[in-house]
Order: structure tokens, then sequence, then C-alpha cells
């Protein structure tokens, strides 16, 4: 089975990395000439336009789009809906927000193209430890593509997972990226207040290693923020700036028309913006995590 990937950037390219190791053939797209040189591989086809991916596919194809969500998406899947054909199945891997997910999915279908939108998480790392896949759309549809989720998923029988109809699984992304916000929050927020106790004089990245062994608070963001403390204490070189990618901004949203209270998700939120105006060590910390599990750029002090 050849698998077409249209946008090999960060993501993209670590997924048909990832197909690639677990034995698929993949045909890549890509606007960028230099993406597409980074994956040099026997089993991957480079191709110079969508005409020429879809001509490297055998019907009925499986296009998996990993742009970033917004305009792009809607120029990507715009332009496969007038180039693929009945029974193709297009997977939106990038994290769009679900309305729009659940208008495109009615768009494709109305051309016989099944919409599969695959909330993904892992960052950097999916690579080499796997990602965790939120599908939603047809389950007929999910069932023919299974085989790839399971590729990339961290097992073939875990990690991955048909959630519901068209947007399901975008809307469980956003979701999962609001408590990741939270979850980033409070420990940013307990390591300023150890670091505040200048009288104790502890050590942050002894305290982090010994709550990553048995403690009810240790996780993979934990393992993170012992890396980071451990590499640079102070975050001297790094710039109290955290970027909000949109997703903790649609859960907020989300729960205001659900009349669901989410303070903590909404409070994370708000640091984010206020981390435009201050330099404090707990927005520090949040920057520097999200640039470890997700390689997102740090502003660093000049």
């Amino acid at each position: 089975m050849r698998i077409g990937i249209v946008g090999l950037g960060r993501m993209g390219g670590n997924i048909a990395r990832r197909l690639i190791n677990s034995g698929h053939r993949v045909v890549g797209y890509d606007v960028d000439d230099k993406a597409l040189s980074h994956l040099e591989n026997p089993a991957f086809t480079p191709t110079q336009t969508l005409t020429f991916l879809k001509q490297k596919l055998e019907s009925p194809r499986i296009v998996w789009v990993s742009v970033p969500a917004g305009d792009k998406t809607e120029e990507t899947l715009n332009l496969l809906s007038n180039l693929l054909e009945p029974d193709d199945i297009v997977v939106d891997g990038g994290n769009s927000y679900y309305k729009d997910t659940q208008r495109r999915s009615l768009m494709l279908s109305s051309r016989n193209i099944q919409l599969l939108d695959a909330g993904t998480s892992g960052g950097i790392w999916g690579l080499e430890n796997g990602y965790s896949l939120m599908v939603g759309g047809d389950i007929s549809a999910f069932k023919k593509v299974e085989s790839i989720f399971q590729a990339l998923a961290p097992s073939s029988v875990s990690g991955y997972g048909r959630v519901g109809p068209s947007g399901s699984g975008h809307f469980a992304k956003m979701v999962h990226n609001g408590i990741e916000y939270g979850m980033m929050q409070s420990y940013a927020e307990g390591f300023e207040i150890l670091k505040a106790k200048e009288s104790m004089g502890v050590d942050l990245a002894q305290i982090s290693e010994i709550w990553r062994h048995g403690s009810v608070i240790r996780s993979w963001l934990l393992d993170l923020a012992n890396a980071v403390i451990t590499e640079d204490g102070n975050l001297d070189t790094t710039k109290a700036y955290a970027e909000d990618s949109g997703e903790g901004r649609w859960a907020v949203q989300e729960s205001l028309d659900l009349g669901v209270p989410t303070p903590v998700i909404t409070a994370s939120l708000q640091r984010r913006f206020s981390s435009r105006q201050d330099n404090s060590f707990s927005l520090k910390l949040i920057a520097a995590l999200r640039n470890k599990f997700g390689g997102h750029v740090i502003h660093r002090e000049e």
C-alpha cells in the first residue's frame, strides 16, 4: 500500500519516516522542494505537484494531509476535492478546528471522498515513541486505513482509535490541548514557588527527579520539566513568552458555549497572554516545555 503525504515539514516528515520504518511506501508532496530532499529513502517517492502525487497512488487512494491549520488546510482540501476520485480517503492529521473539519467533510463527501480527522499528539517525539491518535469520521473508512494508525501509534493495540463521527478527533485533540495548558501551568507555578523560597536553597533538578519516581504527579511533562531544569536551572536564556497555538482558545470558547466551567484551562490561557507583558520563571518554564515536546520556537533573551 502506498500512502500519499501532503506537507513534509516537522510533523509530516516524521509521520512519513515512521510509516516508512514500519514497512509502508510513501509518496510525498510539499511546496518546499527542500522538504522532499530530507527524505531520501527507497520507499519514498517525491512528487512536484498534487497531480503527480495522485498518479503515483493506487486506487482507492489514501492521502494524509499535514499542513498548518486554517487557510493552508482549507486550500489543500479544496485542491484535493477537485483532484481525487470517489472512494479515495483523506486524513487531516493537523490540528484543525473541529467545526471546520465537519464542514470540509460534507464538502468532500458530496464528491464521495471520505475525510477522517486525526487529532495527533506526540510532538517531535512521535517518530521515536509513536503518536497518540484520536480519529473522527466514517467507521468503514477508518477500518480501511486502520493499519496506518497502527503503524503510527505506540503499538498496534494502543494509543489510537476512532472516537466518533466527523470532527470528533479534532474535538478530542482540542480538549487534550486544553488539559495540557492546565498541567503545564500547574507544574510551572509549583517550581516558581520552590525557586522563590531562596532561604531553603532547594535544588529544582533534584526535586523534579524525586517526583518523577513514585509520586502522584509524575508524568511525561514532569520528565521534560526535569530535563529542562537540569540543562539550565535558571532558564537565563529563555524569554518568558509562551505562544498559544489556538486550541486552548477553542477549548475555552467551547466551554462557554456548553456552559461548562473550566477555570484552570481558562486561567492558563490567560496566563499565556500575560507572558507578552512580564518575565516570570513559570512562563520561561512553559516556553521551554513547549520546545521540548513540540519543537516550538523559544524566544531568546537578547
